[in-house]
């Protein structure tokens, strides 16, 4: 225990010596001054040996004695509730749980009370994931019609904790009724996630129905899009694939880059490159990332030839710089180059793949989280659709 956790603990209890002996005369009057001065002193004795428990760095012990001594009255559930807020905010679960058992044991309790201990104690039970025994409580609290904003807001975390997406579903519906939060991408991305279990089950009618309901509930749902550009991809239905795609790029453009490759595979089969051309032209027009321009520059190789492809990307550059598209134009210039500046080159490029091959590609806008794949869920934070591309020279 540090010397900021010691301070806090013994300011919080300083008052338990005098409190305790006016509760108890409070309570149960004792018959005579003589009783009553007995009980003080051991109230004050019990209460400084627990403070010598505590500089001799045995808080267990301590906190069985303060327990003891603090009786749990009205007057004192804050003072129980803040020590072992104390104890979970400081990692120490078990000595919270004991806390707030303490209280929710206690029959003396009023309703209200009882409800703030029982959150308490559910808020421990999560921290150290005992998820089974938070969602008892959480719902006990439903039940109870206490705390039910903060109590649907927990079950929520806890179902998406353990995958359960229908329950997920269910209470995020609940919690935007009562407090009037708008949780639609949330759902979407729930639809989502059971769509994704069909799909891995090979039940592709059931879900492309999620995927139309994800869409549903939140129409700017790229994840939606994507998810059902795949399964039409399966059946070979280009077209419908072609018009997801496209889908994505009024819902988030940030997120364009994910669609290119599956466009271009549409088009192909379709023997319609033109239009792909076309289309690649304007996006690439709106300068917003390099995919554009690099998937641009890789058709305008194939169709015109390296030289057209080299004075593609040179414009580009000159307008909006990135590290991708400088890779890209080393790698046209390597095709005609030989002797000694064709090594430099090389240098050049390989040096410029190690330095995209290590940078996060996409970012957290809600913690900061960074890495190379594209997650729906922060692993970090927890959040939906916070994680984007990274734009910029180093980036798209």
């Amino acid at each position: 225990m540090d010397a900021e956790q010691l301070f806090f603990l013994t300011a919080l209890l300083l008052p338990v010596a005098a409190l305790s002996g006016w509760y108890f005369g409070r309570r149960e009057p004792l018959s005579t001054a003589t009783a009553l001065r007995e009980h003080k002193q051991q109230v004050a004795s019990d209460y400084f040996k627990g403070l010598n428990y505590l500089l001799h760095d045995r808080p267990d012990k301590a906190i069985e004695v303060f327990v003891r001594v603090l009786e749990v009255e009205a007057d004192t559930i804050e003072t129980h509730l803040a020590l072992g807020n104390l104890f979970r905010r400081r990692g120490e679960v078990d000595r919270a749980i004991r806390i707030h058992q303490n209280l929710v044991a206690r029959t003396s309790l009023d309703l209200p009370q009882r409800g703030q201990a029982l959150l308490e104690l559910g808020l421990d039970y999560m921290r150290s994931g005992l998820l089974d025994r938070a969602e008892s409580l959480f719902l006990e609290l439903l039940d109870l019609g206490l705390y039910q904003g903060a109590a649907l807001r927990h079950l929520l975390d806890i179902y998406q904790q353990e995958r359960d997406w229908p329950k997920a579903l269910e209470f995020s519906a609940r919690l935007e009724s009562i407090n009037g939060d708008n949780l639609s991408a949330e759902r979407a991305q729930f639809l989502c996630e059971q769509a994704q279990l069909a799909l891995d089950a090979q039940q592709r009618t059931e879900a492309r129905d999620l995927l139309e309901r994800a869409l549903s509930a939140d129409r700017r749902c790229v994840r939606a899009s994507l998810m059902l550009a795949v399964l039409a991809i399966g059946q070979r239905e280009f077209e419908r694939a072609i018009q997801a795609l496209k889908r994505v790029e009024h819902q988030d453009p940030e997120l364009i880059g994910e669609t290119l490759p599956s466009l271009e595979r549409c088009y192909r089969e379709l023997g319609r490159m033109q239009e792909f051309r076309d289309y690649l032209e304007r996006l690439a027009g709106q300068r917003t990332a390099a995919s554009p321009m690099l998937a641009m520059a890789a058709l305008v190789e194939e169709q015109d030839g390296v030289e057209d492809a080299k004075r593609y990307v040179v414009q580009e550059l000159k307008i909006r710089p990135t590290l991708k598209g400088i890779e890209r134009l080393v790698g046209y210039a390597l095709q005609g180059g030989r002797g000694e500046s064709h090594e430099d080159l090389q240098i050049l490029r390989e040096t410029a793949q190690r330095l995209i091959a290590t940078k996060a590609t996409y970012q957290c806008g809600q913690c900061g989280f960074s890495g190379r794949s594209l997650y729906w869920q922060c692993p970090s934070c927890k959040s939906w659709n916070k994680i984007k591309p990274i734009l910029g020279i180093e980036g798209e």
